[in-house]
């Protein structure tokens, strides 16, 4: 009997099916989706190439397409009688709901491949896929049951050898740990869980997550050297593949943030754009706000205020926080009462350790310049704690400049100025030169008071030098007004607001008139006296007037 020659397109099906693998196999996702999906039209691929085909599409940013060609994948194989990749496809089809913000289909896929599986009776290592979601439920609500999920997860993928899972599985150890307060064992896990992925024995999908959780995590825990080297590897992974769509935006946006850190603001900047134009095509990517608000926080310390209050704005609406930047935006717009009743609010609300100090340390600037002296120093003895436990540099010096600031605006100088220079040096160390710099104003400010003029023009033409390099308008603004003629100092360390509010009553202005005047409230108004009174040691209103009187202040 003569064999039959293939047909011309079993033949062209074939040869996209070989050009697909070898792409596949080489990383390159658009050449291997392209095949792939030309090999479908010609014929209707078999389940694991159509499991290919998912892949290729999700990592070139196809979502709607990788998740088609996910179900028909998982479709097959349950006909093929292939119920572990039947699951594995739903896992897969679970996770991309859930970061379109699908929960619901999420929730469908996970039910039906628990059911298959427990239909089958199968012991495989996909029951240690399943349990994934489970545990990072838990990671925040109860981190010790999430972390012994993780455990168990960890213990499947072992037994298995599957190396995603355990890297996955290691991951969320790392996670839970981190949550727990264990932050030095939680990112020694994270630290394991790398080795694999940049081992290459992670497959991309899986690596890719696992690459961005852990910068972010290092990144909330203020570990800096951890979140700057898997940056940088993250960078050179996405640069080996260059047509993956996912994680590309968010190591654009963490390139960015480390950029702002070490002074590098144009190129900071530059790189944060690049993210928002690749997160926005197509819509509906979740890094997305995060991109927005790394933007809009560069565009409030270069002083570009009206667009960084868009830039807030349009982050809120892609769903993440806008806030505490928003509030530091208000400070700058001189809109301090706004300010601090939107920081007030933010302490009450933020649970989570990493995002209450950020929050802390925005209170102590807002609440300082507001003349609230007691809420700065309360908010810096619990940034304190924070960053004890947490062991982290740049939380000790966050610390330590507004410890030095509470002391100086509580009349201090004198102790106030050895607190600032550590900061100070802490900050070079961490190669912050904004932050150095505005430890060295605030140095000016408490040699000034001390009468030591020369080291306070020294340390203001240092720090607007730096200003003037990053584009920092408004700190260069004030250094500026620093280097002028020096104002006259009241005593007790009033602040600017204080001091407007006593001239005030020294002209017999009540609370009503005096919140008008300065387009306050009248809470905030007796607020202010009541730091007047405690700062200056007076008794009344009358002897604030006599005070105002005696000191030429009216």
């Amino acid at each position: 009997m003569v064999a039959q020659a293939p047909r011309p397109d079993q033949v062209a099906n074939s040869d996209e099916l070989a050009a697909a693998q070898e792409a596949y196999g080489q990383r390159r996702w658009a050449d291997a989706h392209g095949h792939l999906a030309a090999a479908d039209r010609q014929r209707s691929l078999d389940a694991e190439p159509l499991d290919r085909l998912g892949t290729a599409a999700y990592l070139t940013g196809q979502t709607e397409a990788a998740a088609a060609a996910w179900e028909r994948a998982h479709l097959g194989y349950l006909r093929d009688g292939a119920v572990p990749r039947a699951v594995r496809c739903a896992f897969w089809l679970a996770i991309a709901a859930v970061l379109r913000g699908e929960h619901a289909r999420a929730g469908g896929w996970l039910q039906r491949a628990q059911r298959a599986l427990a239909e089958a009776g199968l012991d495989c290592v996909e029951h240690g896929y399943l349990q994934l979601p489970a545990g990072l439920r838990a990671l925040h609500s109860d981190p010790d049951a999430a972390y012994a999920t993780f455990q168990e997860v960890t213990a499947i993928a072992d037994r298995f050898g599957d190396p995603d899972l355990q890297a996955l599985g290691r991951l969320g150890q790392g996670q839970a740990l981190v949550a727990a307060g264990d932050a030095g064992g939680g990112v020694a896990m994270l630290d394991e869980a790398m080795v694999a992925v940049t081992g290459g024995e992670v497959s991309p999908i899986a690596a890719g997550i696992i690459y961005c959780t852990v910068i972010l995590v290092c990144r909330d825990v203020f570990d800096l050297r951890r979140a700057q080297e898997w940056t940088v590897a993250l960078s050179r992974w996405c640069a080996s593949q260059p047509d993956l769509k996912p994680y590309r935006g968010q190591c654009l946006v963490h390139r960015s943030e480390l950029m702002q850190l070490r002074g590098d603001w144009a190129d900071a900047l530059d790189e944060v754009r690049q993210a928002c134009t690749h997160l926005s095509d197509p819509p509906g990517d979740p890094v997305l706000g995060m991109a927005l608000y790394q933007q809009a926080q560069l565009l409030r310390l270069r002083g570009e205020l009206g667009r960084a209050e868009e830039g807030y704005r349009q982050a809120s609406e892609c769903g993440h926080a806008a806030q505490p930047g928003l509030a530091l935006l208000r400070l700058a717009q001189g809109r301090v009462d706004d300010a601090m009743a939107a920081i007030r609010r933010l302490v009450g609300e933020a649970e989570e350790a990493a995002e209450r100090s950020r929050v802390l340390a925005a209170q102590v600037e807002i609440a300082l310049a507001a003349g609230e002296l007691d809420a700065a120093r309360s908010a810096t003895d619990e940034l304190d704690r924070i960053a004890a436990d947490f062991d982290s540099a740049y939380l000790r010096a966050t610390v330590g400049y507004a410890r030095g600031m509470v002391l100086l605006a509580g009349g201090d100088p004198a102790a106030a100025g050895p607190v600032l220079r550590r900061a100070w040096l802490a900050w070079l160390e961490l190669d912050a030169p904004y932050e150095a710099a505005q430890a060295r104003v605030a140095i000016a400010r408490a040699c000034r008071q001390l009468g030591d003029r020369d080291t306070a023009e020294l340390e203001l033409a240092a720090a607007g030098r730096v200003f003037a390099q990053l584009g920092a308008q408004p700190a260069l603004a004030q250094v500026r007004e620093l280097s002028g003629p020096e104002q006259p100092q009241t005593a007790g360390g009033l602040t600017p607001r204080e001091l407007e509010v006593l001239r005030l009553v020294a002209t017999g202005a009540g609370n009503r008139e005096i919140a008008d005047t300065l387009v306050i409230s009248e809470k905030t108004v007796a607020r202010h006296l009541a730091n007047i009174f405690a700062k200056l040691d007076l008794p009344s209103r009358s002897a604030a007037t006599a005070y105002a009187y005696r000191h030429d202040l009216v």
